[in-house]
């Protein structure tokens, strides 16, 4: 017989979305969520302009850093990403270790578009399960990958 918690993820992966998931862990409590990403990067501004330009997202808040430079939030009202500036040596070296931020879109043509339009170079087209996707290098040598699960997008 399996535990409560090899039950709980189970269910977690086999439901669906997490307003569905909380109902099956029987606490009433949402599942766990990524509620933002970190990224330093060279011109918060800069960042935010483009970021919103391609994903439609708004500025959330502004405001110093911890370690005395800018932090941006942009994103949607449930998530977003934190684009801080970083005096020189704090914190990792420039994308290491993070990969890539991935975004799910409805229509990736549109956010290919978006991403040429803000004159950034989508690269590595790719369908295969779960979905069709590129990705993207921001100014700062940031990846993103662009991902839709629609059918025929």
């Amino acid at each position: 017989m399996a535990s409560p918690t090899e039950n709980d993820a189970q269910n977690s992966a086999e439901i669906g979305p997490a307003s569905t998931r909380s109902q099956a862990f029987g606490h009433g409590l949402a599942a766990p969520r990524i509620e933002h990403v970190n990224l330093a990067v060279s011109d918060p501004d800069a960042s935010a302009a483009a970021l919103n330009a391609i994903f439609g997202w708004q500025e959330r808040w502004r405001g110093p850093s911890q370690s005395g430079g800018l932090t941006i939030h942009v994103g949607t009202e449930g998530d977003y990403l934190a684009l801080c500036n970083y005096r020189a040596g704090s914190g990792f070296p420039k994308g290491r270790p993070l990969n890539h931020v991935g975004v799910e879109v409805a229509d990736l043509e549109a956010a290919e578009a978006r991403v040429a339009a803000a004159g950034l170079i989508p690269f590595g087209h790719g369908d295969y399960e779960p979905g069709r996707r590129f990705y993207f290098l921001d100014r700062d040598g940031i990846e993103f990958e662009v991902v839709s699960y629609r059918d025929g997008d």
